[in-house]
């Protein structure tokens, strides 16, 4: 029974169960919940939140926190409108110039947090209104939404499989980059690094780790994801909108505290952001079947986001007491 010994100590234990419960409750408000064509379309909505906290889950982990990822996605698109607009770029290079407007703006943060050493909250807030401001004032005009054809493949393309299962182009995007997420925060040396100075970051730097570089790389990175999120938006909603992202941040932050991420730091894992964005996803398009006024999901999902924290602090409590504890037995 060692797989039983190893399921019941993972830290996603209890939002691995709230999972079952939500999908079990969302089942019984509407049988059409568990048809495969209703889960595969669930997907079309959350992948974009969740690009985004696959790189949120790393900058948390090491102590950090990008409040701005929802107005990088504003601006991402606005550019990206805007380079169809008026350079007609092809949607390749759109896209290119989408994620370069990102990544620079994840540089800014990350080198005014690592090398200026401001907190990532003020950091993170002020270019929250920076973002959007640019966004706003780059779109004042009017949203672009005379796209061609082929910007419309990544958010509204479908691959059918089986004769008939429709999936939508984003989800195995979403989970390449997840797989690739997982490797590389829990089976690499740097992934090591964004556990130790979200622990202690003096004594990893005294360790010799990058603390630092290891900073700039990930605020880059969350750059770069709301890039790639900003270019599905545009994509699914054909229209370039300075206001696309707003409040992403939220629902963002709201994922990765659910599926266990410290916001402390030093502790959380891409399974457990994974599972937190499938009760999300699965609690927003049950009650949405269901025909739950709007007002009253927010009430539902800010209820389970506070008993999954709770949980997820009495599980932690006692892993940490069952470590502390001496073991038992004869020695001899």
């Amino acid at each position: 029974m060692r797989w039983l010994r190893w399921l019941v100590a993972r830290e996603e234990l209890p939002i691995f169960g709230l999972l079952v419960i939500t999908m079990v409750m969302m089942g019984a408000l509407n049988p059409r919940f568990f048809e495969a064509e209703n889960l595969l379309e669930m997907s079309r909505f959350f992948v974009e939140a969740g690009v985004i906290a696959l790189a949120m889950t790393p900058v948390i982990i090491s102590g950090g926190i990008d409040l701005s990822v929802g107005s990088m996605v504003g601006l991402c698109v606005v550019a990206m409108g805007l380079g169809w607009r008026y350079l007609q770029l092809p949607p390749g290079l759109d896209m290119a110039l989408g994620l370069a407007v990102g990544a620079l703006a994840g540089l800014v943060n990350g080198l005014f947090v690592a090398w200026v050493r401001v907190p990532p909250l003020i950091v993170t807030l002020a270019t929250m209104a920076l973002y959007r401001g640019l966004a706003l004032g780059l779109g004042a005009r009017s949203p672009v939404s005379d796209f061609p054809p082929a910007y419309y493949d990544l958010g509204q393309a479908y691959y059918t499989v089986l004769g008939r299962l429709q999936i939508p182009q984003q989800l195995p995007i979403f989970v390449v980059l997840a797989a690739a997420a997982w490797v590389a925060l829990h089976r690499t040396v740097p992934g090591r690094h964004v556990f130790a100075i979200g622990h202690n970051e003096r004594a990893a730097w005294f360790a010799g780790v990058p603390v630092a570089r290891t900073k700039v790389a990930l605020y880059v990175l969350s750059g770069l994801m709301s890039a790639l999120a900003g270019g599905i938006f545009l994509s699914r909603v054909a229209t370039a909108k300075a206001d696309a992202g707003a409040l992403m941040e939220l629902d963002v932050i709201t994922v990765c505290v659910l599926g266990g991420v410290s916001i402390s730091g030093g502790r959380g894992t891409i399974p457990g952001t994974i599972l937190g964005l499938l009760v999300i996803g699965s609690l927003v398009r049950g009650l949405t079947l269901g025909r739950v006024p709007f007002e009253d999901q927010k009430i539902i999902l800010g209820a389970v986001l506070i008993t999954a924290a709770i949980a997820q602090q009495v599980f932690a409590a006692r892993k940490t007491r069952a470590r502390a504890l001496p073991r038992t037995g004869s020695a001899s």
